[in-house]
């Protein structure tokens, strides 16, 4: 596709407004106009590339922040981006996140074609287990309610219960019957979850897998003490797939959209974000006023989706960028995202 120079200095502005405040890019780069010029014909082409497949993009927010803001209809945590997946009637869905997202998507909108740029997005706490290992898990503990974690595949949520959100895991577990729990994939959340019940008179037995978050077991309680003596006042922000240990020394510990609704609210002179580099970037978009300070780390699969892929997938796909799940799998898995959204608290 051809754009005029009117057209390429209009979208290279509108770029411009959205990004110029992204310090924390994960290439390094300075979002002036000759950047923004740059990519502007690559954000005019998958625009329109949308408008004629009727496509819908559901961005999360660790990607980087050109896709977020320059090419997204939708961009959040993983329950905000099932919600909007669940409610979709476009013929296409292009999710920039990692497969198990784009999974979810076609488990609750089967009707819908659904593209993942690159098949090589996974995820360390989706890989972490198998529906053959959890299997055994249930074979162990054949009285406890099985909680999956989102971030897992199609196979172990067909294999699941209930599925959960960092958002609305408390609330879910503490609902459910059972008092005890086998929670998959993530064990650190899980011995979060269990602090975080007792500390609300809620007791359950939490059993876990040994699955970890590659971005968010890497912080320390080094850094929060550093980060604290260099910046007064400073309020640290965690994600509950960080260890125990991270997550007490936090001022506030919670989702995706948790944390920026806790920043948004909260007046303090600067903020270490225990998460995804690219929710910092979101953040400094949609909270220019607040101050960050280094600390957030990269999600080496979330950084493999591109505007280049996303336009190859929407204009060509690939037949591995074309997601798929088995139909047995799908009709159980989405009883277990069924009852998530049952069970969720309304906000």
């Amino acid at each position: 596709m051809t754009f005029s120079i009117t057209e390429l200095e209009h979208e290279a502005d509108r770029l411009l407004r959205a990004l110029l405040h992204v310090e924390c890019d994960p290439r390094g780069r300075k979002w002036n106009h000759e950047t923004c010029l740059g990519i502007a014909p690559l954000t005019l082409e998958i625009n329109r590339l949308k408008a004629e497949r009727g496509a819908v993009l559901l961005a999360h927010s660790y990607v980087d922040p050109e896709i977020t803001y320059g090419v997204a209809d939708h961009r959040g945590d993983s329950y905000f981006l099932s919600l909007r997946a669940r409610e979709s009637r476009a013929p296409v869905i292009v999710f920039a996140g990692v497969v198990f997202m784009a999974e979810t998507a076609k488990i609750l909108c089967p009707s819908a074609e659904v593209l993942v740029p690159d098949r090589g997005s996974g995820c360390s706490l989706a890989d972490s287990l198998t529906a053959a290992d959890l299997r055994r898990l249930k074979a162990m503990h054949p009285d406890a309610a099985v909680v999956c974690y989102i971030n897992s595949t199609a196979e172990v949520k067909a294999e699941s219960d209930v599925c959960v959100t960092s958002g609305n895991v408390h609330a879910i577990i503490a609902a459910l019957p059972q008092p005890k729990v086998l929670f998959v994939p993530d064990r650190l959340m899980g011995q979060n979850v269990r602090t975080e019940l007792h500390r609300r008179g809620v007791e359950k037995e939490i059993i876990t897998s040994d699955g970890t978050c590659i971005v968010h077991e890497e912080f320390g309680l080094a850094e929060i003490a550093e980060a604290r003596r260099q910046f007064p006042g400073l309020r640290v922000v965690a994600h509950p797939e960080c260890a125990p240990e991270v997550a007490a020394a936090a001022d506030f510990v919670g989702s995706t959209g948790g944390m920026m609704k806790y920043v948004r609210s909260t007046g303090a002179p600067y903020f270490l974000m225990l998460t995804e580099c690219g929710l910092v970037g979101r953040l400094e978009v949609e909270a220019p006023e607040k101050r960050f300070v280094a600390g957030c780390r990269l999600c080496p699969y979330m950084k493999l989706n591109s505007l280049e892929k996303i336009r190859q997938c929407l204009a060509a796909p690939a037949p591995g960028q074309i997601v798929s799940v088995e139909p047995g799998v799908a009709r159980r898995a989405a009883r277990s995202l069924e009852r998530m959204f049952e069970l969720s608290p309304v906000d």
